[in-house]
């Protein structure tokens, strides 16, 4: 028998040396390894679902989270823009030109769509950046995701906007109350300005992507918490495994946390050039923040653990010492 592994009389392993490994704990340990590496990619990506059916399911939840974009001020100059062209389309001229010369009324038709512009922006921005303006966003997401929801659950195919007509009519409020030659009140259309954040087309898609997280979160938790828990239960060396664990689970929320940012980067490259980016980011940012605390949070959870798995107890320092030293006698 060789020195590396005395073996007392009986066929005994002494104290401090682990026993053979037999076919049946081989199995064991490939079976709790799988089960371990098929937990730690399955978590960040159960965390992931979960905060995407939030996001889509829980109208309360999507209110708060954008709730905050009311005083940005980027998101603030996009409502401004998109309102003013809602306005400004409906704005006619035509009846002040008759008496302009036909060869000037081009240069004259620029010289008062240009100041009337003006004008209208000056009472847009004041709407937008008034006390009233938070509760009037809240309640045009509140409606909006409503119906996107709605859309969703349910068959067929039609869009979801973002009505801005709370804020025409506050501004059609405001223009009636400081008075301008030009009857502009009257042009205002009362049908509103609305943004369409989901074409009749790509609602399938978007179905087919919500129907895929709403399974993802039921399921996804669930699985990465029998795995990982009977990954732990099969191994042999289940502080190696839980160091394993730990490291595993913090590397997977970081490459989820850099998909992310690829994602959130060329969807806005992919934008068209009229939406405005810093307005569309703070959006993005918004939405996802939740789910980046969540990354963040996996991450320290799954470095503590492997870290406290590798430190170990003292009894189980002090014991790793004495079998050290027995192996080295």
């Amino acid at each position: 028998m060789s020195a590396s592994a005395p073996v007392r009389p009986g066929g005994r392993v002494p104290a401090g040396e682990p026993p053979p490994r037999g076919p049946r704990t081989a199995w064991r340990g490939v079976a709790g390894g799988v089960l371990l590496l098929v937990g730690v990619v399955l978590l960040p990506l159960g965390l992931a679902a979960v905060r995407a059916r939030a996001e889509l399911t829980e109208t309360d939840g999507y209110v708060a989270a954008v709730a905050p974009l009311a005083g940005n001020a980027a998101v603030q100059e996009a409502v401004v823009g998109d309102v003013t062209d809602g306005v400004m389309a409906h704005v006619r001229l035509d009846g002040l030109l008759k008496a302009v010369p036909r060869a000037e009324r081009p240069a004259v038709r620029r010289h008062f769509t240009r100041g009337i512009r003006e004008y209208v922006t000056r009472q847009v921005r004041q709407v937008v950046t008034g006390r009233g303006f938070p509760a009037m966003w809240n309640g045009v997401h509140r409606t909006a995701h409503r119906t996107l929801d709605g859309s969703l659950a349910a068959p067929g195919r039609s869009s979801v906007t973002l009505d801005l007509t709370p804020v025409v009519e506050r501004v059609r409020h405001q223009l009636s109350h400081n008075g301008v030659g030009l009857d502009l009140v009257r042009q205002v259309p009362r049908a509103g300005v609305q943004i369409v954040l989901l074409k009749a087309p790509d609602v399938p898609r978007v179905r087919a992507a919500y129907d895929l997280v709403h399974a993802g979160a039921r399921l996804l938790p669930p699985a990465a918490a029998l795995c990982l828990a009977g990954g732990l239960v099969l191994v042999r060396r289940r502080r190696r495994a839980l160091i394993g664990a730990g490291a595993g689970c913090a590397a997977a929320a970081a490459l989820l946390a850099v998909a992310l940012a690829l994602i959130r980067r060329r969807t806005l490259d992919a934008l068209p050039a009229m939406v405005s980016r810093p307005a569309a980011g703070a959006y993005a940012d918004a939405l996802t923040d939740p789910l980046l605390t969540g990354v963040w949070l996996l991450i320290g959870a799954g470095t503590l653990t492997a870290a406290l798995a590798a430190g170990g107890p003292p009894a189980a320092r002090a014991l790793r010492a004495r079998r050290l030293a027995a192996r080295a006698a």
